[in-house]
């Protein structure tokens, strides 16, 4: 059994470095990892994480190690690897399998050589790795006693599972945590997607037509920021009450392909397949920029972009130059894979500190219990106003708490106008 693979293992000293730096910004996860040092509450547990490989991931992935877990990493994006982290965490014992540049084929290696480490509990991000114990590997299945999953799209596909009868093992839903999505997706895609598009293009923002396809918090989030940087900012969207509070929220709103002839840069954030298609292209000004912000890279269709180009060049790191056969030039960044780590380096890390420090207080919450029917869980509560507690506490800031009367007034219905 392989104990590890990354790209370079001498790249480990900055990956150290890099991993300090994002634990400076991440308060909530250090306390946490300060009471698992003591506790040991994941002791000889192992567990199987398909995570982006970041140094937001490596801070992580130092809390379960001082709460005396045993860890399998896989990256869950063939883009999205820092090498210098997998070779830092690789330094640290963690069996790391990845790297930037994967081929699908090595990408799915990756993933199973992580299940070769027989995890009791899994850390999801897309859900590739549960997909792959049920579909390929189901004799890992007896070892594991459950899971959480870090994303919307994985949430998604989890609970497709779920209806289907196809789950084996509990899931708890990390992504639909208060302290994750409403931070994570909103403003932690929103910043790191223009990020992102700036490292790619180094373009102006301001004044430009930018086109926001899917108006859920990710969408949210690159709509706001893209509108603070001057751009004025169109939405298309399937769903009635999304379209209606972009709409209330100052954004045009129209279908696609009427945003198609008027926008100089798109971005979906949707989830869903074909979203920016051939009969959208067709329509585009020249110089128009593609990217992608969704989990997956199947939100722009790669074939039909293909299809109409008669050449294809690489201008910079990250931008490809499609010329369509009637002299038109469309840009696409990052392969049309999740541009915020792609071209840039994902979250921050204030906002991945609360993310993950439901990560790992879930882990240890599925690490404590009893074994669950396969079904899909939230968070705790209680896990959720803790992480929320710790934040505020390492941001000093200060809450009212309700008086003895207030709870009681909440707790009746006799009182009314009086």
């Amino acid at each position: 059994m392989e104990s590890f693979k990354v790209k370079d293992s001498s790249l480990a000293p900055k990956g150290h470095l890099q991993i300090e730096w994002a634990s400076k910004h991440m308060p909530v996860l250090n306390q946490i990892k300060e009471r698992f040092s003591k506790e040991k509450p994941l002791k000889d547990l192992t567990i199987g994480a398909c995570l982006h490989v970041t140094k937001e991931t490596g801070v992580l992935i130092e809390t379960f190690l001082a709460g005396g877990a045993k860890v399998a990493l896989c990256g869950s994006n063939p883009l999205s690897t820092q090498d210098d982290v997998a070779a830092a965490l690789a330094e640290k014992g963690v069996h790391v399998f990845a790297w930037r540049e994967q081929t699908t084929d090595e990408y799915y290696w990756c993933v199973e050589r992580a299940i070769d480490h027989r995890p009791a509990i899994t850390l999801d991000d897309g859900a590739d790795l549960v997909g792959t114990v049920h579909s390929k590997r189901t004799e890992a299945l007896k070892n594991i006693k459950g899971g959480t999953e870090e994303t919307t799209t994985g949430v998604l596909r989890l609970r497709a599972m779920e209806q289907k009868g196809a789950l084996k093992y509990a899931i708890i839903a990390v992504n639909d945590a208060y302290t994750k999505y409403l931070f994570d997706n909103r403003y932690g895609t929103g910043q790191s997607t223009l990020d992102g598009i700036m490292r790619a293009t180094n373009i102006l923002f301001a004044g430009k037509n930018f086109v926001v396809c899917g108006y859920g918090w990710c969408g949210k989030g690159i709509a706001m920021r893209a509108q603070g940087m001057g751009a004025n900012v169109i939405v298309t969207e399937v769903n009635p009450l999304r379209a209606l509070e972009a709409a209330m929220n100052g954004f045009r709103v129209m279908p696609t392909a009427e945003a198609a002839a008027v926008g100089d840069i798109f971005v979906t954030a949707t989830g869903d397949t074909s979203v920016i298609r051939k009969e959208h292209m067709q329509k585009m000004k020249d110089g128009t920029i593609l990217a992608n912000s969704g989990h997956f890279n199947v939100e722009i269709n790669m074939k039909d972009l293909e299809e109409l180009a008669k050449s294809r060049r690489t201008i910079r790191p990250n931008l490809e130059e499609y010329t369509l056969k009637d002299g038109r030039r469309l840009y696409l960044l990052a392969d049309g894979r999740l541009v915020n780590l792609a071209s840039a380096e994902g979250h921050p890390s204030e906002v991945m500190d609360m993310s993950f420090a439901n990560q790992a207080l879930c882990t240890e919450n599925l690490a404590k219990t009893k074994k669950k029917p396969p079904k899909v869980y939230p968070v705790p509560k209680e896990i959720d106003e803790t992480v929320a507690k710790l934040k505020l506490k390492a941001m000093k800031v200060d809450i009212d708490e309700l008086t003895d009367e207030q709870k009681k007034y909440l707790g009746t219905w006799e009182a009314g106008t009086i």
